[in-house]
C-alpha cells in the first residue's frame, strides 16, 4: 500500500505544471491599405476558459469585424504545449499611423503594435470584381428633414456568403427603407450583380457631418476556389442647416406640401339626413409619415361629424421620400339651411425658397334641404253630408234653397201622420243642434290643452319592431324617421325634436350611436332594442295620463 502511494507521488511530481506565461498580439499585414481588411491575432500559451480580450477599444479607429476563437495542443517528445488564439478582422477607412493598444488576459498584457496605413490608389477599384457605390438625394438638409442614402454593391463573381454593414452618421437616425433589391448591370463590358439598399436619414442637429460608408466582406467562388473579398464605399459629406430663428409653429421642412379633398356625393345641395363623406389627403415631400401633422375638421352647428381612422404611409419616389396622410369624415346634416365649411390652412417651411408657405383647402358652402321622403298625413274630403259636423251640415242645407222648397211641397201633399213625423223630426233636430253647441264648448276646452307628442294618437310601433327583428339598421333608421315625423308633425329634424320632447338621455345616446354606426365607419354597436323600449314606455305613460285628463275635463 505504501509503495502505491509512493508511485502516485512520483507521477504527480513528474507531470509538468502548466500556467499562462506569455500574451502576444500580431497582425498579418503591416503596412496595409486604407479600406483593406487585415487580421489581428491575440495568443496566450495556455488554455483559457471564460476570459477574452476587450476589443471595444479598437472601435475608435478601426472597423471591427467578428472575433473567432481557436485552441491548439501540441505534444512533442512528451512535452505538451497549449495555445489559445483570438482572431479579429480589422480595417481602417483613411491612411495614417495607428497604434493597436495592448490587451490583458489571465493577468498578462501584450505589447502595443504600430500600424502604417497607406493611401488607396484612385483607380484601385477600376474593373474590380467587387466594389461599392454610395449616393445622397441631397448634400444639404435641414434639421429633421428626411434624406435618402442609396448604397449599391457590385459583384462580378459568384457570391457564397457575406455581410454588409450599415452606414453611420453622428446625431442622425438611419433606417433602411424596405428590403434590398437585386438587379444586373453592365459596367465597362462586365456583367455585375447589383444589390441595392436605401436608407432614410433624419438629422437631429445642425452642422457639417460625414456619413461613414458601409463595409462589405464575404467569400466568392473563383475557379473552384473560395476567395475572401472585401469592399469599402466612399464617405459622403453632408451639411445640416438649423431651424430658422424667425420660423413659428410646428416644424415641417419640405420641398412640396399639398392638401386635397374629395366629396361623396360631390353635390353642393343635399337633403337632411343624407350622409356626406369628406376625404382630406395631405401629401408632403422630404418628411416621414410620423412628421405629418393631424388635420382636424372644425365643428359646424347643425352638422354632425364622425371621423374615421387616419392612415399614414410613406414611400421613395425618384430618390425622394413621399409621405401621405388620408383622413375621412362622415358628415350628417341635421337641419336644413346653408352651411359654410371654413378654410383649412397648414403652414410648412419651403426648403427650396427657404421661407414659410401654406397648403390650403378653400372654404366650401353646402345647402341642406328638407327631407323629400317626409311622411305627410293625408286629409281626406268627406264623402257625404253625414260626415260633416252638424253646423256645417246645417249651413249646407240652408244654402240649398230650392231643395228646401221642394221638401215643403212634398210635405203639403203627404198624409197627416207623415206631417206629425216631420214635426217630431224637426223637434229632435233642434234638440240635436242645442246638444252639439253644448259639447262644442267642452271640445274647445280640451283642444286648448297642449298635447305632448307621446299621446294616444301616436302611430304604432309595430313596423319599427318588425324592422328591428330583421337587423337592418338602415331600414330601422328610416322607419324611426317616419315615426318621428308622424309624432312631431315636423318634416325636418323630426328625430331631434322627438328626443327633445321625450327628454331621455338614454334615448339621445342610443340614437347618436345608431347614427355613428351608419355614417361613422367605425365598429360601433347601437342598441336598437333600447330605443323601442323607451318609445313603448313613453306611449304607456301617455295612455295612463290621457283618461285622467279627459275625466277632469268632463267632471
Amino acid at each position: 500500500m505504501v509503495m502505491r502511494l509512493f508511485c502516485c507521488l512520483l507521477l504527480l511530481c513528474a507531470m509538468p505544471s502548466f500556467a499562462a506565461t506569455k500574451l502576444e498580439a500580431s497582425v498579418d499585414k503591416n503596412p496595409v491599405l486604407a479600406g483593406e481588411f487585415f487580421m489581428l491575432n491575440i495568443s496566450v500559451n495556455d488554455t483559457v476558459n471564460g476570459e477574452q480580450p476587450d476589443t471595444s477599444v479598437l472601435l475608435k479607429d478601426f472597423v471591427v469585424g467578428p472575433t473567432s476563437l481557436s485552441t491548439r495542443t501540441n505534444i512533442i517528445n512528451g512535452s505538451i504545449n497549449k495555445q489559445t488564439t483570438w482572431s479579429v478582422k480589422l480595417m481602417t477607412r483613411t491612411e495614417g499611423q495607428y497604434t493597436i493598444p495592448s490587451f490583458s488576459v489571465a493577468g498578462l498584457s501584450s505589447e502595443p503594435i504600430d500600424l502604417t496605413v497607406a493611401k488607396r490608389a484612385v483607380n484601385a477599384d477600376k474593373n474590380n470584381d467587387i466594389f461599392v457605390k454610395t449616393s445622397l438625394s441631397s448634400s444639404s438638409l435641414y434639421v429633421q428633414e428626411a434624406g435618402v442614402y442609396t448604397l449599391k454593391l457590385y459583384l462580378a463573381k459568384e457570391l457564397l456568403d457575406g455581410s454588409l454593414s450599415t452606414p453611420s452618421m453622428e446625431d442622425a437616425q438611419l433606417t433602411q427603407l424596405g428590403k434590398q433589391t437585386e438587379s444586373y448591370e453592365l459596367v465597362d463590358g462586365k456583367r455585375y450583380l447589383v444589390i441595392t439598399r436605401e436608407y432614410l436619414i433624419q438629422p437631429q442637429k445642425s452642422g457639417a457631418y460625414t456619413i461613414a460608408a458601409p463595409v462589405f466582406q464575404g467569400r466568392v467562388q473563383q475557379n473552384y476556389r473560395q476567395l475572401e473579398v472585401s469592399a469599402l464605399g466612399d464617405d459622403l459629406e453632408i451639411e445640416i442647416k438649423p431651424i430658422p430663428s424667425d420660423y413659428k409653429g410646428a416644424w415641417l421642412p419640405s420641398e412640396l406640401v399639398n392638401l386635397d379633398e374629395e366629396w361623396q356625393p360631390n353635390d353642393s345641395t343635399v337633403e337632411v339626413g343624407t350622409p356626406i363623406t369628406r376625404t382630406i389627403t395631405l401629401t408632403a415631400l422630404g418628411v416621414t409619415k410620423e412628421q405629418l401633422p393631424d388635420i382636424t375638421m372644425p365643428t359646424i352647428e347643425g352638422i354632425r361629424s364622425y371621423p374615421d381612422q387616419k392612415e399614414n404611409n410613406n414611400a421613395v419616389r425618384n430618390g425622394r421620400v413621399v409621405s401621405q396622410q388620408t383622413a375621412s369624415y362622415a358628415l350628417l346634416p341635421q337641419k336644413p339651411g346653408t352651411y359654410t365649411l371654413p378654410e383649412i390652412k397648414l403652414p410648412w417651411f419651403n426648403t427650396k425658397i427657404n421661407r414659410i408657405s401654406y397648403a390650403t383647402i378653400a372654404e366650401r358652402t353646402i345647402t341642406v334641404t328638407p327631407n323629400s321622403s317626409s311622411v305627410n298625413t293625408p286629409i281626406n274630403a268627406p264623402q257625404n253630408m253625414n260626415d260633416l259636423p252638424l253646423d256645417e251640415a246645417n249651413t249646407e242645407s240652408n244654402s240649398a234653397g230650392k231643395p228646401m222648397a221642394q221638401t215643403a211641397t212634398v210635405i203639403n201633399q203627404s198624409p197627416l201622420w207623415l206631417i206629425g213625423v216631420a214635426i217630431l223630426g224637426y223637434v229632435l233636430w233642434i234638440i240635436t243642434v242645442i246638444f252639439y253647441w253644448f259639447n262644442r264648448s267642452n271640445i274647445n276646452t280640451v283642444e286648448n290643452v297642449q298635447p305632448s307628442p307621446t299621446s294616444l294618437n301616436q302611430p304604432s310601433l309595430k313596423k319599427l319592431i318588425k324592422v328591428h327583428k330583421t337587423g337592418d339598421i338602415k331600414a330601422f333608421y328610416n322607419e324611426l324617421t317616419h315615426y318621428a315625423i308622424q309624432v312631431t308633425r315636423e318634416e325636418t329634424g323630426a328625430i331631434d325634436k322627438l328626443c327633445q320632447s321625450i327628454n331621455n338621455p338614454q334615448l339621445n345616446n342610443a340614437i347618436i350611436q345608431l347614427q355613428a354606426q351608419l355614417y361613422g365607419n367605425k365598429a360601433t354597436n347601437s342598441d336598437l332594442g333600447a330605443i323601442i323600449k323607451i318609445l313603448e314606455s313613453e306611449q304607456t305613460q301617455s295612455s295612463k295620463l290621457q283618461p285622467t285628463v279627459l275625466k277632469d275635463l268632463y267632471n
